[in-house]
This record gives structure tokens, sequence and C-alpha cells, in this order.
């Protein structure tokens, strides 16, 4: 697993916008072969893409900037059509990994945002940077939660892509909206497999956001349950919050009587009177040293029963039988001992 070493920086440096939209001036007179570059991408033709780089005028405007209305690079164009093979010669041949275009976004966000996930793999393995562009106020983690990608969105934190990252604003607009991670965004729009995903790899399960000090500007900020029981979200989104370790006392159970889903609001009134199973916590615990030890990407592949990797993984939703096994660990819970 590759760590990126990402800037980090409040809000857009419109300096750097600037220098990202005037046009290089070696690029004078190229247009014509840049051109061409870009012909051989579009036709997803990687042989005229690989004989137009074996001269040496076009292999000097692998970064360069065509195209119709808004100009990108060859590798943006690559990325963003899911063109793979071409994709890889510009790589090979010189291409900048992370090279922006005129909106400030990497070819890895435009392939996360096209939902190209060969193309998003061979980009991170090119070194690209899985949190995008400190320039840019979205992130490709983001983008995959909100759409609902689970693949991209497992890739991407594989590579070390933060769970709890957050839209890029200034200070000064501290709001709820600001703490709005891609768990939020996951919950909002029912993606459960990202929902889940993003909470095995670490996201918070509280707010998504382990900034205390911005949470603290907040005047009332919204726990990740209130969200769901707000946008009447499954039980098993405010199930897993809460075998995740989420505070079941934070939400006001009170006010979340109006909400829709009233299973939800007897989930966490039981869960507010029942202590955690212990192999619940034991299931939190390891998953903690899994995370700390960079070790996720692997759980899958440890030297133990199959069911207990299922458990482990939280996948027990995914088999109506073995939910319900699960459901009977509750035997073991202190108030049915004399059951």
């Amino acid at each position: 697993m590759k760590t990126c070493q990402c800037l980090q920086m409040s809000v857009m440096d419109i300096t750097k916008m600037f220098s990202i939209l005037r046009p290089r001036e070696e690029e004078d007179g190229t247009a014509e072969e840049g051109r061409e570059l870009h012909m051989a991408v579009t036709m997803d033709n990687p042989e005229y893409l690989t004989s137009l780089l074996s001269e040496d005028k076009y292999k000097k405007l692998v970064n360069s900037q065509s195209g119709w209305g808004v100009p990108v690079t060859a590798l943006r164009l690559a990325a963003s059509k899911g063109s793979l093979e071409c994709l890889k010669i510009l790589l090979a041949n010189g291409a900048e990994v992370d090279i922006l275009d005129v909106k400030a976004q990497t070819p890895l966000f435009s392939a996360v945002s096209a939902g190209h996930f060969d193309c998003v793999r061979e980009l991170l393995k090119a070194g690209a940077c899985p949190s995008g562009s400190i320039y840019n106020n979205c992130t490709p983690i983001l983008n995959a939660a909100m759409e609902g990608k689970a693949s991209i969105l497992k890739e991407l934190l594989d590579y070390g892509a933060e769970p709890n990252v957050k839209c890029k604003l200034p200070e000064w607009t501290t709001n709820i909206t600001t703490t709005t991670g891609p768990l939020y965004l996951s919950a909002i729009y029912g993606h459960l497999e990202c929902f889940r995903t993003l909470l095995l790899y670490g996201a918070d399960p509280d707010y998504n956001c382990i900034d205390e000090k911005h949470l603290k500007r907040i005047k009332h900020p919204k726990t990740v349950i209130d969200v769901c029981l707000k946008h009447g979200c499954r039980t098993i989104f405010v199930k897993l919050l809460v075998d995740f370790g989420a505070n079941v006392y934070l939400p006001d159970i009170n006010i979340s009587k109006s909400f829709p889903n009233h299973e939800a609001i007897e989930l966490l009134a039981r869960e507010r009177v029942l202590p955690k199973s212990l192999m619940s916590q034991c299931r939190l615990a390891i998953l903690k040293l899994m995370r700390q030890a960079g070790k996720m990407p692997h759980l899958h592949r440890l030297e133990i029963p199959p069911t207990m990797i299922r458990y482990l993984l939280h996948e027990t939703y995914r088999n109506n039988r073995m939910e319900q096994q699960e459901a009977n660990l509750d035997v073991w819970r202190p108030h049915n001992s004399n059951s």
C-alpha cells in the first residue's frame, strides 16, 4: 500500500488556478501535434499513439493541453474515457500522473468520476495521490462515496485515502456542511457497501470528522446516526454504526421519534441499556489493530475460518441466515443470563 504525502490547504490557491489556465509558451506553434496525440486517445488507438510517441516532437508534448472547449492533457482524456491501454502508454512515456486540468482536477479524479476502475488502479499504481489535488475543493473519495462506486472507493482507501476527509472550505464558513464527509454522503445516497467499507477503514462513526477544534466551532454538530435517522436510512446503516462503536448516547432520541425509521429508533433505545457483547468488542479491537498495522487490504487472507472473516468484515447483512445468527448472539449478554 502506498501512502500519499499531500500538502494541506484550506482554500483554493487562486494564483495557482490562473497559472493552470495560462497557456504554456513552449506550446506555441505545436497545436497540430498536440491534437494528433489527443486524436489517438479519442479513437482509443494504442498502436497509433505508440507510433506518435516514438517521435521526439510528439513525446515532448505528452503533457500539453489540447481539445475543443476546455483543453485537457492526453492522460486526462484517457482517464475520463476509460482508455486503459492508451493511459498505460502515456504514463510509460513521461505523462505526469497528477497533472492538473483547468478545474484543478487530476486524471485520477476524472477516472473516478467516470467510474473506470482499471484506470483508477493503474493511476494509483503509478503513484497518483489518492486524495486528488490540494487545489480542488472535492476529492476522489468524496466523489466515489456519493456515486456509490464501492470497488473504486476500496481501491482509494487501500492506497491511503483519508476516510474522514471533508470538503476544503475556509474556516469562516464552518457549519454542519463543512463536516460532511464520505460516510455522510454514502448514507444519504443509500450506498450501503460504500458505508460499510468506509467504517472498516476507520471512518469516525460519530461525526466522520476527527478534527475536534472544527467540531467545537459548530453550534449543534450532527452525528452520522442523526443524519441516518433524518434521511430515513435503512436500519442496517444505524446497526453498522453501533457495531463500529458509535456513541449511542449522542443522538437525541426524543427528537428523533419524529423521523420515519422507528425500527432504528428502537435499536438505539435497546443499545443504550444493553452492554456490548464480548465478541463485538473483540471485533472492534482486531479491526483497530489491523488498521494501525496497515493490513486492512489483507484482512480476508487471515488464516481463520471464513465465518470469522465475514464477521470481522461485517458482511453478515448480505445473508439473512448469518444476520439472524448474529442477532442470536444476544443470548450471551448479561440481561439474558437467566433465561
